[in-house]
């Protein structure tokens, strides 16, 4: 079992936890409000930014010219998603420019840059690990029967596209390239997965 397997199967209860929690349900069946989804695609447009500036520091600190690459790769990767919020937005009628993280988004995307800066690009992979392998097992859970149609198909297409997938593999395969088992290395992942479900939380009860 590969490292990146071995986390992610360790928290399965916080992916099922995703899964299940309403907001998502709600994306999945159509149902979900659309103010609460409105506000979600601001807070995760602020958290995209900081996502990628992330890639970006552990690009700038990557030890050779392989993870260099593939770093900047996965940044390109999440400034492809930006712009695919920059057309929910104007769906939504939401401002990206006027945002104010929450609670939630702040505490996520302070953790993954202070791990970007602190760390070496082994925890900063495994830390931004979660986000990538949880919403490829999110969209794939909600395509399972096909893609259904209602307004939120086009999120659940994205993130259950074979397009998605190797940019999942591609930071795994970053934190099985810089990465041994460790307890910091356990509980960042830890970390990033309860900051998952938060996110969550926070756009399904502050919109």
């Amino acid at each position: 079992m590969t490292l990146s397997t071995e986390l992610w199967v360790a928290n399965q209860d916080l992916a099922q936890a995703c899964l299940e929690h309403p907001f998502v349900q709600g994306i999945g069946d159509g149902s979900l409000e659309t103010a609460k989804f409105a506000y979600y695609v601001g807070q995760d447009a602020f958290f995209l930014e900081a996502f990628a500036r992330a890639y970006s520091i552990a690009a700038a600190k990557a030890p050779d010219w392989q993870g260099f690459n593939t770093f900047h790769s996965l940044a390109d990767g999440v400034l492809a998603e930006l712009r695919l919020h920059e057309g929910y937005a104007t769906q939504w009628g939401v401002d990206l420019r006027s945002v104010e993280p929450g609670t939630a988004t702040r505490r996520y995307t302070d953790f993954l840059l202070a791990t970007a800066w602190s760390r070496d690009v082994g925890v900063t992979a495994a830390a931004m690990s979660p986000c990538m392998r949880l919403y490829a097992f999110l969209g794939q859970q909600l395509a399972c029967d096909g893609i259904p149609h209602h307004q939120y198909a086009d999120w659940i297409r994205t993130y259950s596209s074979a397009d998605f997938q190797p940019l999942t593999q591609q930071l795994e395969s970053l934190v099985e390239k810089y990465v041994t088992s460790s307890s910091i290395i356990h509980s960042t992942y830890r970390y990033a997965m309860f900051c998952e479900l938060d996110f969550f939380q926070n756009a399904f009860s502050n919109s």
